[in-house]
């Protein structure tokens, strides 16, 4: 088990399945349970004045990443949620390629995040909320919907949308409410 930025990977293990030293057996995690890492680390993203996206990693029977929107705290128009968590993850497992990774993010990964996920070679991406829902929250996107963008480009990623997505939505009122927050 380890911790990264302050969350418990025990939420996403569950301990009666066959852990990942078992070459015949893939630990599967629960993807409710992978979104509840990326919500609650937007949480405390939010409080912290950081944008309402949260996203987690799992590879190989264990969570490698968690991590919030850092784009005003680092100053870098780059940090987001899931690029913060793959570059997390890369650093951990020592290598760019995450065959075999399931992310789950707050958001519908916007055109930057979803190319990334698709060099990083991700197997299968759940999100909460929707790019129109982050548009309608005030947030400057790119109207292009990531299965389109999979789809025209050829990518294998899997995208599994609406995983907690009432939950994921209410994240962008939550930072709206938010006096602390640093609009962008």
């Amino acid at each position: 088990m380890g911790w990264t930025d302050g969350v418990c990977f025990a939420a996403c293990h569950d301990e009666s399945q066959p852990q990942r030293d078992d070459p015949d057996m893939t630990v599967s995690p629960n993807p409710d349970d992978l979104m509840r890492l990326a919500i609650e680390v937007c949480r405390r993203g939010i409080e912290a004045g950081q944008s309402p996206f949260g996203c987690a990693i799992w590879i190989d029977g264990e969570v490698v990443a968690v991590a919030h929107n850092r784009v005003v705290a680092d100053t870098d128009i780059t940090a987001h949620a899931e690029i913060v968590a793959l570059r997390q993850a890369c650093r951990v497992l020592g290598r760019i390629g995450l065959e075999r990774a399931v992310v789950a993010t707050t958001c519908e990964p916007c055109p930057m995040c979803m190319t990334a996920l698709h060099w990083a070679r991700v197997d299968v991406v759940h999100f909460g909320a929707t790019i129109a829902d982050a548009t309608a929250a005030g947030f400057n996107e790119l109207n292009i919907p990531a299965a389109r963008l999979v789809g025209d480009g050829g990518s294998r990623v899997r995208l599994v949308p609406e995983t907690r997505r009432e939950e994921c939505r209410g994240l962008f009122q939550r930072w709206l409410t938010n006096p602390d927050r640093v609009a962008y």
